[in-house]
C-alpha cells in the first residue's frame, strides 16, 4: 500500500512517516503543494494525506486539480483548521475525510485503513485465496490453519499480489508498492522476495508464476470458482 503524505511541518511529517512505514505502508513525503500535484499526476497512490497551508500550492488546489483529472485517489485532509465551514468546503471539493490536528495516531491509521479499503472497493479487511487468508488490518497471514512467518516486505508483496490475483504485475509495479522514492532498490531484490514467497506458499497450492518479460501473477487455486486456474494467457 502506497501513501503520499503532504505536510509542511517537518517534525510532524517525520513522526507520521516513521509510524506509517512501521505499519507497513510505503510512504512518500513532500512539504510542497506543487510537488504533491506532480506526484499525484505521475504516480498511483492508495491514499493521499493532505495538509492545507502548503508552500507552492494550497492543499485545496491540489485536491481540486486531482479531482479535475477524474482521479479517485482517496484523500484525507489533515489540518489545524477546525471551522465547520472549512470542513464542509473541503468535503464538497472531493475530500473523503477530514481530521483536525492534533490527532491520535491510532485514529489516523484507522481512517487511512478505511479509506484504502473503500478506494479498492474492498469493505472486508480480510482477503482469501484458496487456503491463503490475509488480515489486512493486523498484517497477518495464514495458510490453512498455520500462520505464515513473513517479513514486512514479504507481507506487502503478498498483499499486493493477492489483491491482483490472476493478473500480471510488473517488477516496477511491485517496486512502487514496496518502496518509497528515498529508498534504493533493484529488480534483483524483487526476485528474491518472490522466490521466498514461492517457498512459503507452495504447500498450500498457491503458485506465483513468472511471465517472461512482463512480470508475475499469483495464480488462483484450481478449486476456486470451480475452474482450473492454470492458464498460459492470464489477463494483464
Amino acid at each position: 500500500m502506497r501513501i503520499l503524505l503532504v505536510e509542511d511541518d517537518e517534525l510532524l511529517a517525520d513522526g507520521l512517516v516513521k509510524a506509517l512505514r512501521q505499519s507497513g505502508y510505503v510512504t512518500d513525503w513532500t512539504r510542497d503543494g506543487k510537488q504533491a500535484d506532480s506526484w499525484l499526476t505521475d504516480q498511483n497512490y492508495d491514499l493521499a494525506i493532505l495538509d492545507l497551508g502548503l508552500p507552492g500550492m494550497e492543499g485545496s488546489e491540489v485536491l481540486q486539480r486531482l479531482r479535475g483529472r477524474k482521479l479517485a485517489t482517496p484523500v484525507l485532509i489533515l489540518s489545524a483548521r477546525e471551522a465547520l465551514e472549512e470542513r464542509v468546503r473541503l468535503l464538497d471539493l472531493g475530500a473523503d475525510d477530514y481530521l483536525v490536528k492534533p490527532v491520535a495516531l491510532s485514529e489516523l491509521e484507522a481512517r487511512a485503513r478505511a479509506l484504502i479499503r473503500r478506494g479498492r472497493t474492498q469493505p472486508d479487511p480480510e482477503l482469501r485465496l484458496g487456503k491463503l487468508r490475509l488480515d489486512t488490518v493486523g498484517k497477518r497471514a495464514w495458510l490453512g490453519e498455520e500462520p505464515l512467518d513473513l517479513t514486512a516486505r514479504e507481507w506487502a508483496a503478498l498483499e499486493f499480489l493477492v489483491s491482483r490475483a490472476n493478473r500480471i504485475v510488473s517488477k516496477e509495479q511491485i517496486m512502487q508498492s514496496l518502496y518509497s522514492w528515498d529508498e534504493d532498490i533493484t529488480p534483483n531484490a524483487i526476485e528474491k522476495f518472490i522466490s521466498r514467497l514461492r517457498v512459503k506458499l507452495e504447500t498450500g497450492g498457491i503458485s506465483i508464476r513468472t511471465v517472461r518479460g512482463l512480470g508475475y501473477y499469483l495464480e488462483k487455486p484450481k478449486d476456486e470458482d470451480g475452474a482450473d486456474a492454470a492458464s498460459d494467457d492470464p489477463p494483464a
